[in-house]
């Protein structure tokens, strides 16, 4: 079983977000005599690079600790030791993006995503920063950037619909653009989600995952993956002791006439099913083999930006869970650094292997993030 408090002094990472900004200027000669106008020979362009990282930080005991300062750190990229230029403790700007949708869910429903939700937004820093995106059949950003929880909560409660379909992809690419619009930090992107997708664009979302680990956002999943990959198991052979799913979502059956209609729909199957509908069999195989690929992927994606991978085995254990996932966005430092290799040296697509250690006694960092340089951009 995962334990979710650290416990090593440092941890390997790979911190993604680079932040490449070349500044030219221009100055005079160091000549004493005035001199004319520059020519462009005389142009002396200087490149400011700095990498930036979000760090988490403990005490022994679990908790958030302080007063962490440059001092505090060392860093080494690919064994080359580095100092920090800076680091910052930030209110978050958290963007909680909600799987509202899916041909074939059986667990996952709009309800127990809304409790999850809730449960993390009432778990976050008053001072942090939310917004909640949705996607079923499109993509949505349901509440703009807020620090009013109220507000947040109310969003989440009346604005957020179901679907049919899943446009995880989609919802990736723009929850990207949505964190990247604004100069903000300490940026953390939290997904409730199965990770399928209805279109199933495979190098689409390999793509959208490569994308974020180039930015300094770190993604958090609580996961539907194992519990709906648990449930449909049963079905993907012709007879099985399991009821078949249901013919609609709980949300549309509630909506039906009351009496024989909804008393039918909600009526429990008992015995074992025999399905002869070898289509359906393989549709449900098909299913359960993009869970378990999309669990891999989910949980890669948070370990190669620093982020938390929830895995619970029932609905109620995700509602408690995500308050954990607010602990650690409220443990986060904002840490930069200049790099010593030049990151505008780097040709094509490369990845630098980062080390943070603690030099303080009793401070445990917490970092996992591949830095990944694509210096075509």
């Amino acid at each position: 079983m995962k334990s979710y408090l650290p416990r090593f002094q440092h941890i390997y990472l790979a911190f993604a977000f680079i932040l490449s900004v070349a500044i030219p200027f221009f100055a005079q000669s160091g000549r004493v005599q005035p001199t004319p106008t520059p020519t462009p020979d005389e142009t002396v362009r200087v490149v400011t690079e700095e990498i930036k990282l979000n760090v988490l930080a403990f005490d022994e005991k679990g908790n958030f600790f302080g007063d962490v300062t440059s001092r505090d750190l060392v860093i080494t990229e690919d064994n080359i030791l580095h100092q920090p230029t800076s680091v910052r403790r930030l209110p978050a700007n958290v963007l909680i993006v909600m799987d509202t949708g899916g041909e074939m869910r059986s667990v996952k429903s709009l309800d127990w995503t809304r409790k999850v939700a809730r449960s993390l937004v009432t778990s976050l820093k008053p001072d942090d920063t939310v917004a909640i995106m949705e996607y079923s059949d499109k993509v949505a950003i349901v509440d703009e950037w807020t620090t009013n929880k109220t507000q947040t909560l109310s969003a989440i409660s009346t604005k957020t619909t179901f679907g049919r379909r899943s446009a995880f992809v989609d919802a990736m690419k723009m929850a990207t653009d949505f964190l990247l619009r604004d100069p903000i930090e300490n940026r953390h992107l939290v997904l409730i989600t199965d990770g399928t997708d209805s279109q199933g664009q495979a190098s689409a979302k390999i793509a959208a995952f490569r994308r974020l680990t180039g930015t300094d956002i770190s993604v958090h999943v609580l996961s539907y993956t194992s519990m709906e990959g648990a449930d449909i198991a049963p079905r993907t052979s012709v007879i099985s002791n399991s009821p078949p799913p249901k013919a609609m979502p709980d949300m549309v059956r509630d909506q039906l006439p009351k009496g024989g209609v909804q008393e039918a729909a909600s009526r429990p199957r008992i015995g074992p099913t025999i399905n002869l509908d070898r289509t359906l069999i393989k549709r449900i195989k098909s299913r359960k083999a993009d869970l378990e690929t999309s669990q891999e992927q989910l949980a890669k994606l948070a370990e190669n930006t620093n982020g938390e991978f929830i895995l619970p085995g029932s609905t109620d254990e995700m509602v408690d869970k995500a308050p954990l996932v607010a602990k650690m966005i409220g443990s986060s430092y904002v840490v930069t650094y200049s790099p010593k290799i030049s990151v505008v040296e780097t040709r094509g697509v490369s990845e630098r292997t980062i080390n943070v250690t603690s030099k303080r006694p009793g401070l445990i960092v917490q970092a996992r993030r591949k830095l990944l340089i694509n210096s075509t951009k």
